[in-house]
């Protein structure tokens, strides 16, 4: 059984994604609480039926967040079931489900994520624009699955697709010459583009000014092109049980790489948001850009042989960048006001502070802006003058502290909030975008020429005795190694699969509690887990804060919900450049008749020479 669902601030439901055991589960407590059912959607619930179940426990939860600064991240149920939230702006998300906590917070953080890049702070718009919200529920299936077939996704991670030098200079020249082509016969000047082959990254390109991608984007943009053109890696979508890992809602069917035809068929069939006209799937999306502003973008992806898909985004800025940092600055700030008890006269003064600061540079950055259109010109002048109306409230506020005061100056920020959403509607999703450049994109994807070769790291296992598996992480870019492993293989899922997953999950388990260094054994096999950091000259660091003090409020290890390991390192490692230090993770899997002694030894040297892998050269891991 299991469900997720966003609430807006007023708690109405913006987007729920349930399975049927939910539906009828549901229907069942309704009935018995006498409330209105439409019996002839068997497999659909009214979203009043659902607010009226779930209000009090999100206005609860609310409450204590708000006041009492003292929120519950989980709640669980008679019958086994838990209840996860999480919050992201003014919206609360919560799921509900009958798995672990850690494993419910995990696709919570991934809905969260998603809903950011595609609606940016305009998440309301899933309420309404239902092609939308179908593409959320179908990224959130393919993700699912990913998580359940592939060690990147696993461990939220880009893998690197291992190529000879020639095919990765021959791909990258390829790439830049698209992007040249494509800024002279476009009005874009901001353009990225990328090869993916199954998921894997091979090589990108982005024009000059333009805001480097994160490992989130490349993830968000892998997940996406999974979900419209190829079939999970190593996953059959189609024979979903009852026993399975319990993460999937309703999968897509798993079928063979989709032609032009059958997908614009599936865009008809689904109503997915997009356009597919011509076999190009374009998208509109947000870039997070380290989380620090939004960036909206189209994204024009187009199948160039068997497997290799050509990405090229074009970021779709058509004012100034200031107006998309304030915009996520006063978002950020006018939650912090809206969050903070009346009677914190400093905290409120702080937060309507950097309200002013965000204000700013939206306005400024809109008048600096030429020929803006209609929509836009409107919006500014309606958040010109409602920002000198709250302005005049905070400074009435101020002066008296009395709660009239307050509650106005609170009804004002709060329309301020909702300017700031409609501004980014209406300079965000503009899907008059997606058809801009389009004949450009498909003669550039028309004359990208590629050949593939790929380097197996297999035989690199041969050189460890005892080993059986290793996944490592440079956390710096978010890049994994890992020998390849073919899930299609009975024995290999039933055997080396559930015990990498199972690693995993004990080992970030003891991650979040500040371990770093952590080995174990079961009757098969011996495990092993490494965190370590890193100078610029790859020279060992010691954290001068201990990491179990650090990670005591970060998110679960991770990148799409808060890029867990930056915040380490900005903790561990106080008042010094976060950019001169590097992270790295190993997980190691050996027999069992491996001594710990064989264990530490090998870890290190795999340390040392996985840049024959790589292609980066690293110093031994420092495990005393």
């Amino acid at each position: 059984m299991k469900c997720i669902m966003i609430f807006d601030n007023l708690n109405d439901i913006v987007y729920s994604k349930y399975d049927k055991k939910f539906c009828k589960h549901m229907r069942r407590v309704g009935k018995e609480h006498n409330f209105v059912l439409d019996e002839k959607e068997d497999d659909e619930l009214d979203a009043d039926v659902l607010m009226q179940m779930f209000s009090v426990l999100v206005a609860s939860h609310r409450i204590m967040s708000c006041e009492f600064g003292n929120s519950y991240t989980s709640v669980q149920c008679d019958g086994g079931a838990n209840i996860v939230f999480d919050e992201f702006r003014d919206y609360t998300s919560i799921i509900n489900s009958v798995n672990t906590v850690s494993s419910m917070q995990q696709n919570l953080a991934v809905c969260v994520a998603l809903t950011k890049h595609l609606c940016g702070p305009h998440i309301n718009m899933l309420k309404r624009n239902k092609p939308r919200a179908m593409l959320l529920s179908r990224l959130l299936d393919t993700w699912c699955q990913l998580k359940d077939c592939d060690q990147a996704f696993l461990v939220e991670a880009v893998e690197q697709l291992m190529v000879n030098d020639d095919l990765t200079s021959a791909s990258l020249k390829a790439l830049q010459d698209a992007v040249d082509k494509l800024k002279t016969v476009t009005e874009f000047n901001r353009i990225h583009a990328m090869l993916l082959v199954e998921n894997k990254f091979l090589s990108l390109f982005s024009s000059k000014g333009s805001q480097e991608l994160s490992a989130s984007d490349i993830m968000f943009a892998s997940v996406l092109c999974e979900a419209l053109f190829l079939p999970p890696a190593g996953c059959d979508a189609g024979t979903e049980s009852e026993e399975s890992s319990g993460d999937e809602f309703y999968s897509p069917q798993s079928s063979p790489q989709h032609s032009p035809a059958q997908i614009r068929k599936e865009y008809h069939d689904l109503q997915l948001d997009g356009d597919c006209s011509d076999g190009v799937m374009s998208q509109l999306a947000v870039l997070t850009s380290a989380d620090t502003t939004y960036i909206p973008t189209v994204i024009h992806i187009s199948s160039i042989v068997d497997g290799v898909l050509l990405l090229l985004i074009f970021e779709l800025l058509n004012f100034h960048y200031a107006v998309s940092c304030g915009l996520h600055e006063s978002l950020q700030a006018v939650n912090g006001f809206l969050n903070t008890p009346q009677k914190e006269i400093d905290l409120l003064k702080y937060a309507f502070d950097n309200i002013e600061v965000g204000i700013k540079k939206i306005l400024d950055g809109l008048k600096k802006t030429r020929h803006l259109p209609a929509q836009l010109e409107n919006c500014h002048r309606k958040l010109q003058s409602k920002w000198e109306y709250t302005r005049r409230k905070y400074q009435e506020f101020v002066k008296t502290s009395d709660n009239q005061s307050y509650l106005i100056l609170e009804s004002s920020v709060m329309q301020l909030r909702d300017l700031f959403k409609n501004l980014a509607q209406v300079s965000f999703f503009d899907s008059a975008a997606m058809s801009v450049g389009r004949d450009a994109v498909l003669a550039v994807a028309g004359t990208v020429q590629h050949r593939l070769g790929s380097l197996t790291i297999n035989k690199y296992l041969e050189e460890f005795p005892g080993l059986v598996h290793f996944v490592y992480i440079d956390r710096t870019n978010h890049r994994i190694t890992a020998p390849s492993l073919d899930f299609n293989s009975e024995e290999t899922t039933s055997l080396t699969k559930r015990k990498i997953w199972a690693m995993v999950d004990f080992a970030r388990s003891h991650l979040q509690e500040g371990q770093t260094a952590v080995m174990w054994k079961d009757t098969t096999f011996n495990y092993a887990y490494f965190l370590w950091f890193e100078d610029g000259s790859a020279a060992p660091m010691k954290p001068k804060v201990s990491p179990a003090i650090a990670v005591k409020s970060f998110p679960r290890p991770g990148i799409l919900r808060g890029d867990f390991y930056k915040k380490l390192v900005d903790v561990c490692f106080p008042k010094s450049s976060p950019y001169k230090i590097h992270v790295y993770e190993l997980y190691c899997i050996h027999l069992g008749l491996a001594t710990s002694t064989c264990v530490l030894e090998q870890s290190r040297r795999l340390a040392a020479t996985i840049w024959e892998v790589t292609g980066m050269p690293t110093n031994p891991l420092d495990l005393l």
